[in-house]
């Protein structure tokens, strides 16, 4: 197992459970690039694979279990302290439906052979920017180059991105709804509005919902809200009046309660303990 005390960044080849650092999920951002085998996985409740080829990329904090790796299995992790990669964030309007995609599609597919090996140059580039402890503007670059990192990987994940979007105007029902929500949760957070974009019922939406994921489609309404605010919360680039206008609350009171029933503080009191951190 590795030793991971103070270090913001590890990269490193992964084989079996006991390769990830202690406690690794609660503490760093995760990005795998399997190279051989499979690794199957419980994400969020759901059952998930990942196989040779594909990339995968876990939030800090996320809920995971159930790791079983195949016997050849074998891939590439870097690992990002929470804080480094979330505060350099490049452009907060295209990173929240980025990363509201990867909390709902954590795998993804990666198709030609240069891709892979952008993947694998972009893990080695930010790790060795990290030991570069002698270069007298170490934190501007390590925050530059981390910024590099995450638009290099967007580019990769916008395409994986487009195909799913594309593919789902005439995939499953569940899945479209995903996308709507992801393209539409900052403004609309009703389930009528996507049943009518769907044509379906709110019931058979609810069906729908609960045989693939087990929970409603107002809580996936609220599970996206919440992601959505708490990000344009971090973002200190815009007043908390800003936010409620941009997310066509009717009023700022009626944001505060929403925001309060959800987070369970206030947009001003979740703000002070995020930049008191």
């Amino acid at each position: 197992m590795i030793n991971s005390a103070l270090a913001r960044i590890l990269f490193f080849e992964v084989s079996k459970e006991t390769d990830f650092p202690e406690n690794f999920q609660q503490f760093y951002h995760t990005h795998l690039f399997c190279q051989r085998g499979t690794f199957q996985f419980k994400f969020n409740d759901q059952k998930m694979e990942c196989k040779s080829g594909q990339f995968l990329f876990w939030f800090a904090e996320s809920k995971l279990s159930d790791f079983k790796f195949s016997k050849n299995f074998k891939s590439s992790a870097l690992l990002i302290e929470k804080d480094l990669l979330i505060n350099n964030i490049p452009d907060q309007g295209w990173s929240i439906n980025a990363q509201l995609h990867s909390r709902i599609f954590p795998v993804k597919t990666i198709g030609s052979a240069s891709e892979k090996e952008k993947i694998l140059t972009n893990f080695k580039q930010i790790k060795e920017r990290f030991l570069e402890t002698s270069h007298r503007f170490y934190e501007e670059m390590l925050k530059l180059q981390t910024q590099i990192f995450i638009l290099e990987m967007w580019n990769l994940f916008a395409n994986e991105y487009e195909k799913r979007k594309h593919s789902l105007q005439t995939g499953n029902q569940y899945e479209h709804f995903i996308s709507l929500l992801q393209e539409n949760c900052l403004q609309h957070r009703e389930v009528k509005f996507y049943t009518d974009l769907l044509n379906i019922s709110a019931k058979y939406l609810n069906y729908l919902c609960k045989i693939h994921s087990g929970i409603t489609a107002s809580e996936w309404i609220k599970r996206h809200a919440k992601e959505r605010i708490i990000l344009l919360l971090q973002n200190n680039n815009l007043n908390i009046s800003e936010i409620s206008e941009e997310m066509n609350f009717s009023s700022y009171s009626y944001f505060t309660r929403y925001v309060k029933k959800l987070l369970g503080v206030t947009p001003g009191e979740f703000r002070g303990r995020f930049n008191a951190k």
